[in-house]
């Protein structure tokens, strides 16, 4: 009979997303896990299998609550020009106060292992399609109330939306001058002007 756990899954989770989100994939070794989770190597594997199935669930821990904080910013009852301005502020000012400047953990992901890692890439392409998704329901949305122009592409905006968010984030891990963020920003939400 198998003894039970005596951790917190979800708290071990949270601390090794914190760790390989700050280090990279390959810079995180097992012995940093261990110290981040408090558990030993057998208990780590016990849980989670090996280091990179530790690494998935750490993403699609990640990507759960970044979906969550998009589609809640972008769900408020306010038009969507201020949804975003508001998601795209807070991102801001993330990455200026700091922690912001580790970037997307998909983000980086992507730069990483996305290249080599079928199940990484997988996981990414994910990431992104709900990332997407969320802007073009939100977008079709305020198509639907008048807020942008009848002929516009929702599709093509959510995209354009989810590779400025991410390239905000890229840009803020090299250059988090609030000024320069703030233009690109700018920028963005004039792709919504009528």
């Amino acid at each position: 009979m198998a003894r039970p756990r005596e951790f917190d899954l979800d708290a071990a989770l949270e601390r090794a997303m914190q760790v390989f989100w700050a280090k990279g994939y390959e810079s995180t070794s097992l012995d940093d896990l261990c110290a981040a989770t408090g558990l030993g190597r057998s208990s780590l594997y016990g849980a989670f299998g090996d280091k990179h199935g530790l690494y998935l669930d750490a993403l699609a821990r990640y990507e759960e609550g970044s979906a969550a904080r998009l589609n809640e910013a972008l769900t408020r009852p306010v038009p969507v020009r201020e949804a975003i301005a508001g998601f795209i502020a807070r991102l801001i000012d993330d990455i200026v106060a700091g922690p912001g400047r580790r970037g997307c953990f998909i983000g980086n992901c992507a730069a990483e292992l996305a290249r080599d890692d079928r199940e990484a890439a997988a996981r990414v392409r994910r990431s992104l399609e709900r990332i997407e998704t969320a802007f073009r329901d939100a977008l079709g949305r305020a198509k639907a109330r008048g807020e942008i122009v009848r002929t516009a592409d929702v599709g093509a905006l959510a995209r354009f939306f989810t590779a400025g968010i991410q390239g905000l984030r890229l840009v803020g891990k090299a250059n988090p001058d609030r000024a320069a963020l703030d233009d690109i920003a700018g920028v963005m939400l004039r792709a919504l002007d009528r």
